[in-house]
């Protein structure tokens, strides 16, 4: 154990409540019996060191939580960017149960003119409404998850400024120019980050639980400090399915309904690549 001593902890983006900090370096996040399962089966796998350690599950105001490591605790006021990995952030079957039960939705109406008032098409406009299957299909195109396989979700800088408008980021440059702003221009940092993505990459191709898992909604967590230190780990497996015996993905294969691929790895080599362009030519 370490030290007992005050624990930091900021919430970027994300449901507001569902984390407490708890002793000894660790966080509490709110109990999902999925995201349980994910972490008791990555503390088994070659992907344990790029994902929170797991504690089990303790109560807290008669609310059961997941505890992990608190990944602040080894940062001096950190900067921390929170990236949604994947071509989708939706699962197979949440695309299978809206159209099972199709229903037109005013508040998807309502969240989707707030981003584009010409998105919707006459017939959605008459009714002031949408189905909730084409909704999460057109929100994924608005950013970068379908154009590169992930986006950013938000970032905060350790001067406490915060970022979380990355709705419609979608191109390269884009997204470039959001991290440069994230690593202040520090190119040894951009490296650290490099480092660490690339030593992923490959425990992800090797990895036992990656290739039987659809991995939706999954984000990386970037960590950097003052002192240079970078870090990056996986986290957020509420989403993430174990697949059927017979099935594994590669996580490169465009996804089609039914072949379950996430695009996990090819957002990945999209991500590597434009932090690798970053870099000075040597």
């Amino acid at each position: 154990m370490t030290p007992k001593k005050p624990q930091q902890w900021l919430q970027v983006v994300g449901h507001a409540g569902s984390f407490h900090v708890g002793d000894y370096g660790t966080l509490l996040k709110r109990f999902c019996e999925g995201e349980q399962q994910c972490y008791l089966r990555l503390m088994e796998d070659t992907l344990k060191p790029f994902v929170p350690a797991y504690h089990g599950i303790v109560q807290r105001d008669e609310q059961d939580y997941n505890m992990m490591d608190n990944l602040l605790t080894h940062f001096n006021t950190p900067a921390v960017m929170d990236c949604k990995m994947g071509s989708r952030t939706y699962l197979e079957r949440e695309l299978l149960l809206a159209k099972e039960r199709p229903q037109p939705r005013n508040d998807m109406y309502e969240k989707m003119v707030a981003v584009d008032p010409e998105a919707p098409t006459v017939q959605e406009r008459t009714q002031q409404a949408v189905l909730k299957t084409r909704y999460m299909q057109w929100r994924e195109t608005l950013s970068s998850t379908t154009s590169l396989g992930f986006r950013i979700e938000g970032f905060r800088k350790s001067n406490e400024e915060c970022h979380t408008n990355f709705k419609r980021t979608k191109s390269r440059d884009q997204v470039m120019a959001a991290f440069n702003n994230f690593v202040e221009s520090n190119t040894h940092i951009v490296w650290g980050y490099l480092r660490r993505l690339k030593e992923l990459r490959q425990v992800l191709e090797e990895s036992v639980f990656f290739r039987t898992h659809e991995v939706v909604g999954s984000s990386l967590l970037f960590l950097h400090d003052w002192k240079g230190r970078t870090g990056v780990w996986m986290i957020d497996f509420g989403k993430t399915a174990a697949l059927p015996a017979h099935l594994s993905l590669d996580h490169r294969t465009p996804w089609v309904e039914g072949n379950r691929e996430d695009g996990y790895l090819w957002g990945l080599d999209n991500l590597i690549d434009i932090l690798s362009n970053m870099l000075p030519l040597t």
